[in-house]
């Protein structure tokens, strides 16, 4: 396994997508993409969050393999 050698692991980018989704659940308005179902866990929100940021081009690590 390759060690990382300081540096950040998340991009600015990322930590606002998260930070918007977050938002979104405390206000009830976050959707679930396939389903529309309303999302009220915050891992779930947090991995939404992710998940577009890593549309978008922003600094974050890849999925784990195996999902």
């Amino acid at each position: 396994m390759k060690k990382r050698t300081g540096g950040r692991k998340y991009g600015p980018k990322a930590s606002k997508k998260v930070e918007q989704t977050m938002r979104e659940r405390k206000h009830g308005t976050l959707r679930s993409g396939r389903s529309g179902k309303k999302v009220t866990s915050r891992k779930q929100a947090i991995a939404i969050g992710l998940a577009q940021a890593r549309r978008e081009g922003a600094k974050v690590p890849a999925r784990r393999s195996g999902r």
